[in-house]
């Protein structure tokens, strides 16, 4: 077994097209886990980790794939995340359970809208990254522009590690800055990796490049400084080390250059993945929902994050780490969700859509199990105290269809889709329309419901007619109010009552309760109940009905019967106070705002401007490089629907754009 210190977790997460999939392959490709390199759009049989039919057909990556591969001395654990905005879910649940990232920028775009998101992500676990220039071989690459970009727009440490040789058509290959040698990609496929002296005309830039990483890195390190101090040579040894600690507190992000299309700079990438990324035991002690910390020790009692599911002909597939303990087939677990006993059955490590059976897996493991049911983000965990990991943070959806099976064979066949989806992505909504009962779909655009459809006809053979697409709006309040609310019902034998008090008012949280009930007023065992009857009286707003959103209700007050008073009595009474609260306070309907990013020529930037102006947009920014630029603006989500034809129509279709949502707002 591989000591645990030798093994990553990684994810490979960036803006769409950043070239994410294509370094993937070249990184199994160089570890010897493939024997042949397929491109995401070659007309071949497609990447290795882009193995949905989908996938294949759109070009991009909609679901993360997992596999793992071995360098040098190192097990890589790998996960190639989606770029688009519309799948973000699965970058979240990825990053939720890696213990380290690489964050791949383009050398022309450099920080892009779905980089400032991945950006947020990895934050929001603390998960320490690499950051990958990619495309270097492109027109207008620039890595010092996106260094500057990494710096003030992430505000990430970023420090770049290699000097390039050449760039756009003449990119050849780098210097390490470290070891201070030129790194050439010859060969084929840039198998053939060459470490010559540096070229005589590059010697003073990569010197001065080196002075400053020292420079920086010196901020880390009093032996370094020291040693800078009295002119003294630093050991490679203990650049390294100053590297590796600084990223793993997140105090800095190591940058490194490549070309994955053109095979160059990959090798160098997998090396600082063993040097400067975390092992299992190197990540921060992971916290349970109670604040309790499990600590990756083979040898304790298990705990493992089933993080996310897919539905297959034999069953349920469960991707799972494993944070404690050890793992084999048989073991029984628990559930602490359901407080349910589970038998193991299989475990099998993931290459793409293959799978290699395995006797055990213990703590830094990333597995999946064959046969457990269970839901994405439950904790299984062995011995006497039920353990809660905390879950992964899930978006909600921005925009709804109605869907109708064409004919009536049609119908079984999609409720077993949409329930299979439903299960496997959280961020995918099935409800029904209550006046029309129409069967509504909601998720996080218009391109991640198109797949969905797109897999209801070909995995189930279902044909359904879709409405409109529906914008997700919410309801809020504009004001503080008092409620004083008493359920009182009597009917021959046992009655309902319940009194509460307590005001509501606008909160920046969704939803947020508060108990300051005294001296019993209402007892403890019923707060709970008024809770959920809080919550449930936010489903649906007074206004139009959409569900409501930011609002702070504090429960202060209330009475009770010792006979009549039951939950069901304080949840309806809850329920109808908070109800009519909220017709008091003023409540106005808000509206999804997109965050739009548009790449034209400059020639059509005026067009696209005012298209955008007309669109009801807020234009935040606009940035001009090489023969292009970049307008970012705010839209509501209502007035994107056709966007891309619109587009291509006023950029002979030129220019490419990208959203993402990025608040709600009064309409």
């Amino acid at each position: 077994m591989i000591p645990r210190t030798r093994v990553r977790n990684i994810g490979i997460s960036a803006h769409i097209d950043s070239g994410k999939t294509t370094l993937s392959e070249r990184i199994l490709f160089y570890t010897g886990r493939i024997h042949a390199i397929e491109e995401v759009k070659g007309g071949g049989k497609g990447a290795t980790m882009d193995f949905m039919p989908e996938e294949k057909l759109h070009g991009i990556t909609i679901t993360s794939a997992a596999t793992t591969c071995q360098w040098r001395d190192t097990q890589i654990n790998l996960i190639d995340t989606p770029g688009h905005v519309d799948f973000t879910i699965e970058v979240e649940r990825a990053l939720r359970v890696l213990d380290g990232a690489v964050m791949v920028l383009c050398a022309v775009a450099g920080v892009q809208s779905q980089s400032i998101t991945v950006d947020r992500q990895m934050k929001r676990y603390r998960v320490p990254r690499l950051a990958f220039i990619n495309k270097m071989d492109r027109m207008g690459a620039d890595p010092f522009r996106v260094v500057q970009a990494i710096r003030d727009r992430l505000q990430l440490n970023a420090v770049l590690l290699q000097y390039p040789i050449g760039s756009e058509d003449n990119f050849q290959g780098v210097i390490d800055l470290v070891t201070m040698q030129a790194h050439y990609f010859e060969g084929e496929n840039g198998e053939n990796w060459v470490k010559p002296a540096i070229p005589d005309n590059l010697v003073a830039a990569a010197q001065q490049a080196r002075e400053k990483l020292l420079d920086s890195l010196s901020l880390f390190s009093e032996e370094m400084t020291e040693m800078l101090l009295a002119d003294q040579e630093i050991p490679q040894e203990l650049i390294w080390q100053v590297i590796r600690q600084a990223t793993l507190r997140l105090e800095l992000t190591p940058v490194l250059l490549g070309s994955a299309f053109k095979n160059k700079g990959v090798q160098n990438l997998l090396d600082a993945i063993a040097l400067y990324l975390p092992s299992p035991i190197d990540r921060e002690v992971v916290k349970t929902a109670e604040s309790n910390s499990v600590y990756p020790e083979p040898d304790a009692a298990l705990v493992a994050l089933a993080f996310k599911l897919t539905l297959e002909s034999f069953g349920q597939l469960t991707y799972t780490r494993i944070y404690s303990g050890t793992l084999k087939p048989g073991d029984i677990v628990y559930n602490s969700r359901t407080e349910q006993r589970v038998q193991i059955g299989r475990l099998v490590r993931m290459h793409a859509n293959k799978r290699e059976e395995l006797p055990v897996a213990v703590a830094g493991d990333i597995v999946a199990l064959l046969g457990v049911d269970c839901a994405s983000g439950d904790t299984l965990y062995t011995g006497d105290t039920p353990v809660f990991l905390e879950r992964m943070f899930v978006p909600e959806p921005v925009i709804t269809l109605a869907v109708t099976p064409k004919k009536q064979e049609d119908s079984d066949r999609l409720a077993k889709a949409l329930n299979r989806f439903q299960r496997e992505d959280p961020t995918f909504r099935l409800s029904i329309d209550p006046e029309s009962k129409a069967t509504l779909i909601s998720g996080m655009g218009e391109l991640h419901l198109e797949i969905y459809l797109e897999r209801i006809q070909r995995e189930y053979n279902a044909e359904v007619y879709v409405g409109t697409p529906a914008v997700a709006y919410r309801e809020t309040i504009s004001q503080k109010t008092q409620f004083d609310y008493r359920l009182k019902k009597q009917s021959g034998g046992t009655g309902l009552y319940a009194h509460v008090t307590g005001w509501i008012e606008p909160s920046d949280e969704p939803f947020v309760f508060e108990n300051r009930v005294v001296g019993g007023a209402v007892p403890k065992e019923y707060i709970p109940a008024c809770e959920k009857g809080f919550r449930e009286a936010m489903t649906t707003g007074k206004l139009s009905g959409y569900p409501v959103t930011g609002v702070k209700v504090v429960l202060d007050g209330g009475s009770y019967h010792p006979v009549d008073s039951s939950e069901l009595a304080f949840r309806s009474a809850a329920h109808q106070a908070l109800e009519n609260a909220i017709a008091q306070a003023k409540p106005y309907i808000l509206e999804p705002i997109m965050l739009v990013e548009v790449e034209t020529p400059n020639e059509f930037i005026g067009r696209v401007q005012g298209d955008i102006s007309s669109r009801r947009g807020l234009l935040l920014s606009s940035e001009t490089m090489q023969g292009y630029s970049v307008i970012r603006a705010e839209v509501p989500l209502v007035q994107m629907f056709g966007y891309s034809t619109d587009l291509r129509s006023l950029t002979a279709g030129m220019a490419t754009f990208s959203m993402e949502f990025a608040c709600y707002r009064q309409s």
